[in-house]
Formats: C-alpha cells, sequence, structure tokens
C-alpha cells in the first residue's frame, strides 16, 4: 500500500489560501480521514515547522491527527546520507545559501525526500512545490526526489491516485 509522506506546505498552503480551515470543512476532513487510515504521513520536521506558530493549523493538527501521525526521521539517517551526498554533488549548480538551506537539520525537506527514500517502493512525497531544475537559488524536492528516484505528487494528484474526492 502506497503511504503519502506529506511536506509542510499540503498543511500550509491549504489553510492559507486553498482550503481554510472555516470554509473547506470537507478537505480537512478528508485529511482527518486520511491520516486516522494511515494513507497519508508526515515527518517530525513537518510538525516543527507547523508547530512553531500559534494559529488555527496547529490547533487543528492537534486536535485532529493521530498522535503517529509526525514520524520521528532519526530513524533514517542512512537515506539522509543519501540525500545530502546527492546535494553536496550538485554544489557547482546550486548557490551555497540554498544547499546549506535544504540541508539545515530544522528544515523539512531532505529530511521528507530521505524518509520517503528509506521505503522507496511504498513512500510517495506529496509537495506543493514545482521542479524547477535551473533555479540556482534553492534546491528544490521534486529536484530531490528525480535524482533518487523518490515519487512525489502534489495534493490534487495524490487525492487522485487514493481515488478519493471531497
Amino acid at each position: 500500500m502506497n503511504i503519502y509522506v506529506v511536506d509542510s506546505n499540503f498543511f500550509i498552503e491549504a489553510h492559507r489560501t486553498t482550503y481554510p480551515l472555516d470554509v473547506a470543512h470537507s478537505f480537512w476532513n478528508k485529511v482527518k480521514l486520511l491520516a486516522d487510515d494511515g494513507k497519508i504521513i508526515s515527518i517530525d520536521k513537518v510538525k516543527k515547522e507547523i508547530y512553531d506558530h500559534e494559529d488555527a493549523l496547529k490547533t487543528w493538527c492537534v486536535n485532529n491527527l493521530p498522535q503517529d501521525f509526525f514520524k520521528d526521521t532519526t530513524q533514517v539517517m542512512a537515506t539522509y546520507g543519501q540525500v545530502a551526498a546527492w546535494a553536496a554533488s550538485r554544489s557547482g549548480h546550486y548557490l551555497p545559501n540554498a544547499l546549506a538551506e535544504f540541508l539545515n537539520a530544522d528544515e523539512a525537506d531532505a529530511h521528507i525526500v530521505a524518509y520517503a527514500l528509506a521505503d522507496n517502493a511504498n513512500r510517495i512525497v506529496t509537495t506543493q512545490e514545482i521542479s524547477e531544475p535551473s533555479r540556482r537559488n534553492k534546491v528544490k524536492i521534486p529536484e530531490a526526489c528525480i535524482a533518487l528516484g523518490v515519487q512525489y505528487c502534489n495534493t490534487i494528484e495524490m487525492f487522485r491516485q487514493l481515488g478519493e474526492t471531497f
């Protein structure tokens, strides 16, 4: 069974723009259902990015996501090493600040790719980021996924692949 590993922007962009909590109840009910069923998960670094803000999104996550929704990334340090090695190999393309941000221990991006890579046959990254291979000032999740053979999709494609509507 495929499990979708959702990025911070899955929650943040939905909350702030596309599916506000006070308007799009069916979206958030579907997210809760998918989380309860174990079809979507995330990682501890995403939790930190969301929980650093005292807002309605944090409150919703605390009240609606299962206790084990955010997975521990210390369990995937070997695959994190693979992601870091790939990023380092791209130092001729990416600016130093872009690599430093991508590999920052508190940032979710490299860790989410590493978490999916650790069970590559069953985990798919869900992110709203769009591939920009020529971009030098930011390492995008899709570039790492493509290079490392990790499947990824956006939110709507995830719902399509799951056969879900709301």
